[in-house]
């Protein structure tokens, strides 16, 4: 590929129309964001892209982010080239080492006291969030978009960009627990999960929340974070049952190898059992 010029519109304009782009392929509103936080960046440190440009741009991302982020970014520009029928620059992602370990979960007992502890101080809100999360196992982007009428139904559909369809499956009990908070505070359609001025609560917001609470309750602030409920629910899931394969198809992975790591020790337990066993 020449090294030339492949879009010569000013930045404004081609983050405008990429913009169009994602929408229209009907991406997450949290996906949009991102993606046009890459293009912007790009653009911002090369102002041209070329197939050069966007080398540097790898380079430059490998040496200030964790490869997860890199790849993020990567996948927003191949996006973008994508947008620009220039699918022809598309850059490899970066190999993300798998972890033996899990690291910064909650354990259950913390699980067990931080449920106690918001059910003592009727946070009803915060005490249903992380129930959902640990006993479905689903995102906290979805958990914000889950509605009155799943609850209701015992289950959410999530829809894939490809039409593919994810069920998420609500317990029975939590479920039926859920119900009559939502009927104490007179919520009988909608959005679950409001705040006080009657909008859906944020991503940042319920982050925010769970680590002032974990400092209010003791706990480890590492481990009281979103995604920390959604491993619990995969470690207990895998434990109890241990169809990793279903358990895959739970969590919306698009490979069983991202799920193969609930196989494995976190690293305090790992820690906790070389401790135990090692006298020698």
């Amino acid at each position: 590929m020449k090294n030339s010029s492949f879009q010569e519109d000013p930045v404004p304009r081609i983050l405008e129309d990429f913009q169009q782009y994602l929408t229209f392929q009907d991406m997450a509103p949290s996906t949009i964001q991102s993606y046009l936080f890459a293009a912007e960046q790009f653009l911002g440190l090369y102002h041209v892209l070329s197939h050069d440009n966007l080398m540097l741009y790898k380079c430059y991302l490998m040496e200030h982010y964790k490869p997860q982020t890199v790849n993020l970014r990567i996948r927003a520009m191949n996006c973008l080239m994508e947008s620009l029928h220039l699918s022809q620059g598309r850059m490899p992602m970066v190999r993300v080492q798998q972890k033996s370990f899990l690291e910064n979960v909650i354990s259950q007992a913390d699980y067990e006291y931080l449920k106690n502890c918001f059910i003592k101080n009727g946070n009803h809100l915060y005490y249903f969030a992380i129930r959902l999360m640990a006993t479905t196992g689903m995102r906290i982007s979805e958990l914000l978009s889950l509605q009155v009428e799943d609850v209701k139904r015992g289950y959410m559909d999530i829809y894939s960009k490809d039409n593919k369809i994810r069920r998420i499956y609500i317990p029975k009990l939590v479920r039926q627990d859920c119900l009559l908070w939502l009927k104490h505070i007179d919520r009988v359609w909608g959005d679950v999960f409001l705040n006080r001025y009657g909008n859906r609560i944020t991503q940042a917001g319920v982050r925010g929340q769970l680590k002032k609470y974990s400092v209010r309750y003791g706990l480890d602030p590492a481990v009281v974070y979103p995604h920390s409920f959604r491993h619990l629910f995969a470690r207990n899931f895998i434990e109890k049952c241990g169809d990793i394969a279903m358990l895959s198809d739970i969590l919306g992975h698009e490979s069983i190898e991202t799920t193969r790591i609930y196989l494995h020790r976190s690293s305090t337990e790992q820690k906790a059992l070389v401790n135990q066993i090692v006298d020698w």
